[in-house]
C-alpha cells in the first residue's frame, strides 16, 4: 500500500513538472520567432508587426530584453481580472475557453476535495479495518486509514460512499453540462459578431491575367 512518501514524490513529481511546462510556455511566448503563434488575432488586425525582419540577427529569434524575462509572468493576473468579451477581441475565443477549463477544474474539484476532507476521511478514519491485518504480512501506513480499505466488510459505512459516488458524479455532470452550454452559446455569439468573409461560404480562386491565352 503506499505510503506518505510515495504520494510526496508522486505529488512533487507532478507540481515540478506543471511549473516547467509553465515557464517554458512563458518564455516561448516572449520570443520574436513565436511571435506569430501566440499573437496571431494582433496580426490579423494590424496591432502588431513582426520583429524578425527588424533588429539584428540575435534579435530576431531571441529575446535580448532581460526586463522582459523578469516580468514574464505578469500577463496571467491580467488576463484572469479581464472580461471575457475583451479577451476575446485581444486573445480569441480560444484563449478564453481554454481559461475556462482551468477554472472548471476549480469549480469541480475543490468542493470535491472539501467534501471528501469534511465527510470521508471521518469516516474511514474513525474506523478500524485495518487493525485485523496486524498479524497478517499485509503491510500498511497510517495513510491507507484515510482510504476505503480501512472500512471491513458489511459495514453501513459504504453507504456514505455510495451516496458520495453519486453525488460526485451529479456535481460533476451538472457542472460540465452548464459549462458546455455557456461555451457553445459563445461560440454562437463569436460567430455571429465575426465579420463575414467572401471565403466563409465559397471557394474563391484568385489568378493573373496575364496567364489567360487569348
Amino acid at each position: 500500500m503506499a505510503t506518505i512518501n510515495e504520494i510526496g514524490v508522486a505529488a512533487a513529481i507532478n507540481i515540478v513538472t506543471s511549473i516547467a511546462f509553465l515557464i517554458a510556455f512563458a518564455i516561448l511566448r516572449i520570443q520574436p520567432v513565436n511571435d506569430r503563434v501566440y499573437f496571431p488575432k494582433w496580426y490579423l488586425k494590424g496591432l502588431r508587426t513582426s520583429s524578425i525582419q527588424t533588429g539584428g540577427f540575435g534579435s530576431k529569434f531571441i529575446n535580448l530584453d532581460i526586463r522582459s524575462y523578469v516580468r514574464f509572468l505578469n500577463w496571467m493576473p491580467e488576463a484572469l481580472k479581464m472580461p471575457e468579451p475583451e479577451l476575446v477581441d485581444h486573445a480569441g475565443l480560444d484563449s478564453v475557453i481554454y481559461l475556462r477549463i482551468y477554472l472548471l477544474g476549480l469549480k469541480i474539484f475543490f468542493p470535491i476535495a472539501c467534501v471528501a476532507f469534511t465527510t470521508m476521511v471521518p469516516v474511514n478514519w474513525t474506523n478500524k479495518g485495518l487493525d485485523g491485518l496486524k498479524h497478517t504480512n499485509i503491510s500498511y501506513s497510517d495513510i491507507d486509514k484515510l482510504s476505503l480499505s480501512n472500512i471491513p466488510n458489511g459495514s453501513d459505512r459504504f453507504w456514505v460512499h455510495l451516496c458520495m459516488a453519486y453525488a460526485i458524479t451529479f456535481w460533476t455532470c451538472f457542472m460540465l453540462k452548464r459549462e458546455y452550454q455557456n461555451i457553445a452559446l459563445m461560440r454562437l455569439q463569436f460567430l455571429a459578431n465575426d465579420e463575414r468573409r467572401p471565403n466563409q461560404f465559397t471557394v474563391i480562386e484568385t489568378f493573373e491575367s496575364s496567364n489567360l491565352l487569348i
